[in-house]
């Protein structure tokens, strides 16, 4: 009888434990972090947080006082489209076999079919939209976003062709305009409305989507893209006038290091511009320095729009904030302007990720964009694809004391580049992969790079070392499994 009472009242236990389980992946579902991902173009570690008093950033420092601040992160290649095609896959550029290599990459034509990060959280469940500049091309891997990407300037072709999209706010006559790229001046300052500028539009987009995404019932993944300071420097003119320029100081080694390889060039992005004659002449250093601090301090301000919408809307307490600029930038160190070195000016990045539950403080251990993909998805219990080769940081996360990598590898043109906490060291090779230059810092000694010790006794042992680890990491680590 008591067996005959307990079957029939099975049914009804199990109706509650059923509701019990959905109830817990209800709770479950609400408490999944989300993720705004914000990168930035062209973005240096000249910021606050990175111990710099040029340039005024209140809001990235306010979010780097909550973050836990990469002080060595490192692209693994010095130029937009490779470095970000390379991040939001999870795989490492490789100049052997042509992937990842330049600006123009598309990874879906370098890496077709890998699951993205943004994919990874949508198969996740999560709501993934991109808002401005995310990919390099905004038609790369649409298959990552829940609705079509969100642009207002395409990042392919040439959108800064005068005055396709509005860039210069200022009119400039035709016989003003470079005469083979059609382009304008390299910077501008114009008494325009603030609502004019792109990178504008996109953080009010940006706000639009943080209230629409607070509504729906599954986390979500907001990636959002600032096309500035990316040339030309072109910002409205109050953010220019936070700065005077006869008191901006400019690089003190404006001249070419010593010894140096003649595979290491300047880039020549900043001469498909107008009003670049003399980039050696010290008032021209000014002048691009002023132009470049007004741009970050305008995009600074986007960012404290888009983290002022994210706390009002009460979401700041469940949302990882990832922000971070997709390679360096030279200004004017041994007189070069732009990416596209193996410099630590061109490589080293700002990064920082506020994530709730862990720690905040610096941390000085090494960390590669490549390790992005792994880490946020360690943090927000999303499954990780097979083919990722980064590694995650989260145990740095939650202790910034904690070690994650020995050295960052990087990659540009046909050189390579392994930097540890005190060394830099880099190859080039020919098409028969011989090694053809090498170049060595020692930053306990030379922290500006001024100098290229390659061919110093005293260092030969210290670059046998780090010719195995190159060879190591360019058969072992690079080939995709």
């Amino acid at each position: 009888m008591l067996k005959y009472s307990f079957l029939k009242q099975l049914p009804a236990r199990v109706a509650l434990l059923s509701a019990s389980c959905l109830y817990l992946s209800s709770v479950q579902a609400q408490e999944r972090k989300n993720v705004l991902f914000i990168v930035v173009d062209d973005l240096r570690p000249e910021l606050g947080c990175y111990g710099s008093d040029a340039v005024i950033t209140p809001n990235i420092d306010r979010l780097a006082s909550q973050s836990v601040v990469f002080q060595r992160a490192y692209c693994n290649v010095p130029v937009s489209g490779a470095s970000r095609s390379s991040l939001l896959t999870g795989a490492y550029p490789d100049i052997s076999k042509g992937r990842f290599v330049d600006a123009e990459t598309w990874s879906q034509k370098d890496l077709p079919g890998v699951v993205t990060l943004p994919q990874a959280f949508k198969n996740a469940g999560y709501y993934t939209m991109s808002v401005g500049k995310v990919f390099h091309h905004f038609m790369d891997r649409t298959d990552s976003w829940s609705e079509d990407p969100w642009i207002v300037s395409p990042a392919s072709g040439d959108w800064a062709l005068y005055n396709k999209w509005n860039v210069w706010k200022n009119e400039i006559p035709e016989n003003e305009l470079h005469p083979k790229s059609h382009r304008g001046p390299y910077c501008e300052g114009a008494d325009a409305p603030e609502s004019s500028y792109e990178d504008n539009m996109i953080a009010k987009k940006a706000v639009t989507e943080l209230g629409r995404l607070k509504d729906k019932d599954q986390p979500f993944f907001l990636a959002v893209g600032f096309r500035k300071p990316h040339l030309p420097f072109i910002a409205p003119k109050k953010y220019w006038d936070l700065y005077k320029r006869e008191e901006i100081k400019i690089a003190d080694n404006r001249y070419r290091s010593e010894n140096l390889p003649e595979q290491v060039q300047s880039s020549r992005e900043i001469f498909q511009y107008t009003h670049v004659d003399n980039t050696s002449d010290v008032n021209f250093h000014r002048e691009a320095r002023h132009a470049y601090y007004a741009c970050v301090s305008f995009i600074d301000a986007q960012v404290g729009i888009v983290l002022d919408e994210l706390k009002r809307l009460g979401l700041e307490e469940n949302t990882i904030v990832v922000l971070f600029g997709d390679h360096g930038w030279h200004l004017g160190e041994h007189d070069f302007w732009g990416k596209h070195t193996l410099f630590n000016q061109a490589t080293h990045a700002p990064f920082m990720v506020s994530c709730p539950g862990t720690a905040r403080g610096n941390s000085q251990s090494i960390v590669e964009f490549v390790d992005i993909y792994p880490s946020l998805c360690e943090a927000c219990h999303v499954s990780k694809p097979s083919h990722l080769q980064g590694r995650s940081f989260l145990p740095t996360l939650k202790n910034p004391k904690k070690k994650h990598r020995d050295y960052a590898f990087i990659q540009w043109g046909k050189g390579v580049n392994l930097v540890t906490p005190y060394y830099s060291y880099a190859q080039w090779y020919d098409r028969s992969q011989n090694i053809v230059g090498e170049m060595l810092f020692d930053h306990r000694n030379d922290p500006q790079e001024n100098k290229n010790v390659a061919g110093s006794k005293k260092y030969q042992k210290l670059i046998k070392r780090f010719k195995a680890d190159i060879q190591k990491e360019r058969t072992e680590t690079l080939p995709l499994k």
